[in-house]
């Protein structure tokens, strides 16, 4: 196919085996999204939102020539979030806090310290001399979101932190950094209320595993958006579903639970209309949270009933 007249010239070697060329940033990785104004191809990172499709990042600094204001070119997402200079800030602070709230729990005594029994997912446990609520059950609702910050191992906080790095800014580069953190805590907020509808009463769970897991259905939805290969991320996530139901002592109702909430809120951002992008975003996010409240509310009424 001819070049598109006085646009760069692709990388020779940018075309992968599944014939996608790749991005003219980012040789190795095979897209197929195009500048509207140069042709060239874009990955997710690079791809700006523009009245009409989506365009690179050096044409938009070189300006539109259309007389448009300056709030129409602004740089935008895939998902319509700002372009942030550094793209992985959130992805970054998510990762300090998890190791922060590791690190104070090694301080106070590990995970037999008091730090865990406060602020793990709990619902009813058992006190010797009674059945006594606890927890969320008793109105620490607190506690579906300070259970996605908690690890007992450092192989725990070590996988999902490497996952949360891998997968993280793609994310994170596609979505903006708010709808980013949106994404991230109702995929957890997801976990945690299905882990706790469905585990044992007594069972106290914790760990980020479904903020993560929300991450992946998230991505899989990001790339069939783009009609990248979905081979590599379906093979990936049914590998961690396996080890998930296979493995023991894991939550798996939190990996589900966030799986299905990260997925349903990506594409939710993803397919939004151009004209109406922003309230069904709102609309979306609200919609998980009213149904995560509402699975945490139906629990509570089982145990206190």
């Amino acid at each position: 196919m001819d070049q598109v007249p006085g646009s760069p010239q692709e990388p020779q070697d940018a075309r992968g085996d599944d014939g996608l060329p790749g991005c003219y940033r980012h040789p190795d990785r095979p897209s197929g999204i195009r500048c509207t104004r140069c042709n060239r191809p874009i990955c997710p990172e690079c791809m700006v939102s523009a009245s009409v499709g989506f365009q690179c990042p050096d044409c938009v600094r070189g300006g539109s020539g259309t007389g448009h204001s300056p709030r129409a070119t602004a740089p935008r997402t895939l998902a319509g979030g700002t372009v942030a200079a550094d793209r992985r800030l959130i992805t970054k602070i998510l990762l300090g806090l998890n190791a922060a709230v590791f690190v104070a729990v090694l301080a106070t005594g590990g995970p037999t310290s008091p730090l865990p029994d406060r602020l793990d997912l709990l619902g009813l446990a058992f006190d010797p001399a009674r059945y006594q609520l606890v927890g969320v059950a008793e109105g620490e609702w607190y506690r579906l979101l300070t259970a996605m910050f908690l690890h007992q191992q450092v192989a725990h906080i070590a996988f999902n932190m490497l996952s949360l790095w891998w997968l993280g800014p793609p994310l994170e580069a596609a979505l903006g950094r708010l709808r980013f953190t949106a994404l991230y805590l109702l995929s957890g907020l997801g976990g945690s209320a299905l882990s706790y509808l469905l585990a044992a009463q007594n069972q106290p769970s914790l760990g980020a595993s479904g903020a993560i897991f929300g991450l992946l259905g998230a991505t899989a939805v990001l790339m069939r958006r783009l009609n990248y290969d979905m081979k590599p991320v379906l093979i990936l996530l049914a590998l961690n579903l396996g080890f998930t139901f296979l493995w023991p002592h894991i939550a798996w109702q939190a990996h589900v639970g966030g799986l299905i909430v990260g997925a349903a809120v990506a594409f939710g951002m993803v397919h939004a209309p151009r004209d109406r992008r922003n309230a069904v975003h709102v609309a979306t996010c609200a919609v998980a949270v009213l149904a995560i409240a509402a699975v945490v509310w139906v629990r509570t009424l089982q145990l206190v009933g």
